[in-house]
């Protein structure tokens, strides 16, 4: 009987560590209407309109996206930020509806 709670409360604690990590590895989000000044696919970047530009990073999954994107283009980019709320990197790239 020891032997059965000892292995449930050591699943119990495997389940209750991935759930943790797999929170901790989503982060928090804001979304950033931009408009697109030019994107490097190579280096997995993006440059958005401001004063002054800003080449922000674009991670892996959202990086395939850059290819349907182009100068001028006007985007919704949704950002990961990290436990501050500072931008850390764009992970989806939507264009904006057209109005």
């Amino acid at each position: 009987m020891k032997k059965m709670l000892a292995v449930s409360f050591c699943a119990l604690l495997v389940v209750a560590g991935v759930a943790f990590v797999a929170q901790a590895g989503e982060g928090k989000t804001h979304e950033v209407e931009a408009e697109v000044v030019s994107t490097d696919a190579s280096a997995k970047t993006l440059t958005i309109k401001g004063d002054p530009n800003k080449t922000v990073p674009v991670e892996a999954a959202a990086a395939t996206q850059l290819s349907d994107v182009k100068a001028g283009d006007k985007v919704k980019l949704t950002c990961r930020d990290d436990e501050k709320g500072e931008h850390q990197a764009v992970v989806k790239i939507e264009k904006a509806e057209k109005q």
